[in-house]
């Protein structure tokens, strides 16, 4: 099977995506929903590789061929047991090659109706790589802005809840864009591109699109030059509200750093490159003694403020502000239908 667009995949409607590839190349990026059979883990695959090269060709591809073999046959006997007669799984590899053809060949015999990728893997990174890093943003854009502490990401949810068009960065790079902003470990940028790829597929070219404010990276991971550059042009919707409203919202909001006290002295610590020890030993003091709401208003007021101020005077991008004296759930769902009301009708 040939795919030549992202969206077709779904459309094809299998029972299952197999992704016989090693652990270690699952693990970095997978087609979407693709579940892991590797016909070769990861230090057979090595093995296997390091006979092909000091060895022979032939000798590897019959240790291979017998690695495989027994690889499918426990797939088979746990992972695949229960699949009726009618199934119709997708198998893929890296190219489309001896893994998947050779699983695919065991499945086939049984009498399901299995299929292979053609190019594997890398073909659908290619459309990945198309869409994301060569095809423009269609769709008219509007970045959602404001200062830490805005409610940004929760003003999105709201936003797609009442059906905009919206892409959450932050929660596919699984991160919330600042030292305090881990989520417990983020995506490969490849599974962060293949992830929001299949998001921009999606899109209704004629519909506002809205993401949040960000870097050009999101953590560790690089928001692609076409949707940064779209983001750097685009107009703008502000979100303000005062220091102590945005300091009792990030208490909340990132109550799992300051669950985790030895955690949050970490990242306290790490800001030591841009404040004086008197002002980093305050902020610790104040997570030792708990106040965490103190110390969200002190790192915002001078810290994160400032670094948004200067941003903002080097864009002329046109901008509308929204004013907000609280950031509580009756607020947050008022901002959003004002952020509706900013937008232009498709």
């Amino acid at each position: 099977m040939e795919i030549t667009r992202l969206e077709e995949l779904a459309a094809q409607g299998f029972d299952d995506i197999i992704d016989v590839r090693a652990p270690l190349e699952f693990a970095e990026d997978h087609l979407p929903g693709a579940i892991s059979l590797p016909v070769l883990d990861d230090e057979e695959r090595a093995r296997v590789g390091t006979i092909y090269k000091q060895v022979s060709p032939f000798t590897a591809k019959k240790l291979g061929a017998a690695l495989v073999a027994r690889n499918a046959a426990r797939h088979l006997e746990e992972a695949l047991a229960d699949r009726p007669g009618g199934w119709r799984p997708l198998v893929y590899c890296w190219r489309g090659g001896q893994r998947s053809g050779s699983f695919a060949l065991i499945l086939g015999q049984i009498g399901w109706r299995v299929e292979t990728l053609k190019g594997g893997y890398k073909a659908w990174r290619s459309l990945v790589v198309r869409q994301v890093h060569d095809t423009p943003i269609a769709p008219p854009l509007f970045v959602l802005d404001g200062n830490t502490g805005t409610a940004k990401t929760a003003l999105l949810a709201r936003l797609e809840a009442m059906g905009h068009q919206v892409i959450d960065l932050e929660g596919l790079a699984r991160h919330r864009g600042s030292l305090f902003g881990g989520m417990g470990g983020q995506p490969s940028q490849k599974a962060f591109e293949s992830a929001l790829a299949m998001q921009l597929a999606r899109l209704d070219p004629s519909r506002p699109l809205i993401v949040e404010a960000e870097s050009a990276k999101v953590g560790n991971l690089r928001v692609p030059a076409p949707l940064w550059t779209a983001m750097c042009r685009a107009p703008r919707i502000e979100v303000m509200a005062p220091l102590q409203a945005r300091a009792a919202y990030l208490t909340g909001a990132y109550a799992d750093i300051t669950a985790d006290p030895a955690r949050l002295a970490t990242v306290i610590a790490q800001l030591r490159p841009w404040h004086s020890r008197e002002v980093i030993a305050d902020w610790l003091a104040l997570a030792e003694a708990g106040a965490f709401p103190p110390l969200a208003l002190a790192l915002m007021r001078d810290h994160y403020d400032p670094r948004y101020q200067k941003h903002r005077e080097r864009s002329a991008v046109p901008k509308v502000t929204l004013q907000a004296e609280s950031l509580d759930e009756t607020s947050l769902d008022r901002l959003a239908q004002e952020i509706a009301a900013a937008l232009p009708n498709p």
